[in-house]
């Protein structure tokens, strides 16, 4: 369960004037959730997602994470915590130099797993996202889609409880972005929540899933298996 209770973030840009990219927001978010958090730019959907993933810190408020109060965390306990989620960027964020099969584990090797389990979890997670047979392509050899399904692959290896997805349809072709929108599905189905930032009116009205819609640093709307809503 994600809870967000009165929570603002605050810029200082240096000038007379101080940007708040969060107001006050009170948000929850149930284990086992899809949700889309939808606004356009400068709404404040990245922000909550750098702040869940204890990026940034909060300047007032507090944010609770499967109980804990991650605003009282320490910095020490950051790793711990992030390895409970799973993070979809647009950009992929592959390693270049590696292959499938490499950047999937790579990140089991950073919170040392043992070899043993590398080995077993690793072609799980590519079947999971129908990358077997690509297990020894380097990203250049990928398509778009193909790349994007690694990033799922090594965001799901670890088990996370919360995926976490910031605009990971962005730079795709409508078939490809549909594919990896059925996979994050798929994956919400197995009992991870999964949080879904986008910009794509057309995915949010076909998933039918909650939608938060954000203006400004706030939450204008919130509706349960609802399509996209322009708050211009």
């Amino acid at each position: 369960m994600i809870i967000f209770e009165h929570v603002s973030k605050t810029y200082d840009k240096a000038t007379d004037r101080e940007t708040k990219a969060v107001r006050d927001l009170n948000l929850k978010i149930e284990k086992g959730e899809f949700v889309f958090i939808v606004g356009n730019s400068g709404s404040g959907k990245t922000t909550l997602i750098r702040l869940l993933l204890k990026e940034i810190e909060a300047t007032s408020g507090r944010i609770r994470v499967n109980g804990i109060d991650i605003t009282k965390m320490k910095r020490k306990m950051v790793p711990r915590y992030r390895r409970h989620l799973g993070v979809v960027f647009q950009d992929f964020r592959l390693l270049k130099d590696k292959n499938v099969y490499e950047n999937v584990a790579f990140a089991q090797r950073v919170v040392v797993t043992p070899t043993r389990e590398i080995r077993k979890r690793v072609p799980e997670v590519l079947a999971m996202v129908g990358l077997s047979s690509k297990y020894k392509s380097m990203p250049n050899q990928l398509s778009g889609g193909e790349q994007q399904r690694v990033a799922i692959a090594r965001a799901l290896v670890n088990h996370p409880e919360i995926l976490l997805a910031d605009e990971p349809t962005g730079n795709m072709d409508p078939g490809n972005a549909w594919q990896i929108m059925k996979l994050l599905e798929e994956i919400n189905q197995t009992g991870t929540t999964v949080v879904v930032v986008t910009h794509s009116k057309e995915i949010v009205d076909r998933m039918k899933k909650r939608v938060i819609t954000m203006k400004r640093g706030e939450v204008v709307t919130d509706r349960e298996e609802s399509g996209y809503e322009n708050e211009d």
